[in-house]
């Protein structure tokens, strides 16, 4: 991916709208403090959502070294279902009532890989909390996102529709609470073991 007037990206950042429009408006140079690393910057609009984004490289045209912000990536270590509709969520963040939905079915799912398969969603998540598996302010932002697709499910014409914004919140968590819930674990499991191999070889 180069630094051009168009950039290529096969999502946008902000909206997540596949194959975005992105042009760029406007094309700055930089150095640091001694001039000795220049960069030069491109400020792009992606057309859909009008977001913006940055991207740096070490001259026009030449290899992008730094895009800002970055798009939302899934923790490989997800169960796959929870990993499935996260991933659905991100990819439908342009249809936020859809994205929302998506995104309590991946809490939802990441609570019932733990154990927690009895009762309502909303029981579901007082229990894992109870039992201290998440946190009383997560189960809070939880239910947030339990009543907010229970809005969209039912059609609440007294609750304002979803915005983009909004359902980058409720993405922000179930990707935290599946970094807390399986993503970590899995990490500090193969570092532990990987310790120990090396600590047997010496």
């Amino acid at each position: 991916m180069r630094l051009e007037n168009i950039l290529m990206l096969e999502r946008c950042p902000h909206c997540n709208v596949d194959k975005p429009n992105i042009r760029r408006l406007h094309l700055l140079k930089t150095s640091d403090g001694n001039g000795t690393l220049t960069r030069v910057w491109g400020i792009y609009s992606c057309e859909r959502c009008g977001g913006v984004i940055t991207a740096a490289a070490y001259g026009d045209g030449q290899g992008i070294i730094e895009l800002f912000p970055k798009s939302k990536n899934v923790d490989k270590e997800l169960p796959d279902r929870a990993k499935s509709y996260l991933e659905q969520a991100i990819n439908s963040l342009s249809a936020p009532a859809g994205s929302v939905m998506l995104t309590a079915s991946c809490v939802d799912s990441m609570l019932k890989e733990k154990g927690y398969k009895e009762g309502t969603l909303f029981q579901r998540i007082n229990k894992a909390a109870e039992e201290h598996l998440i946190t009383k302010e997560m189960a809070k932002w939880a239910h947030e996102i339990r009543l907010d697709a229970n809005d969209q499910r039912h059609s609440d014409y007294d609750r304002p529709l979803p915005t983009i914004d909004d359902a980058k919140k409720l993405i922000d968590f179930a990707q935290t609470l599946g970094l807390i819930l399986f993503a970590l674990p899995d990490r500090v499991s193969k570092g532990l073991e990987q310790a120990k191999k090396q600590t047997e070889n010496k």
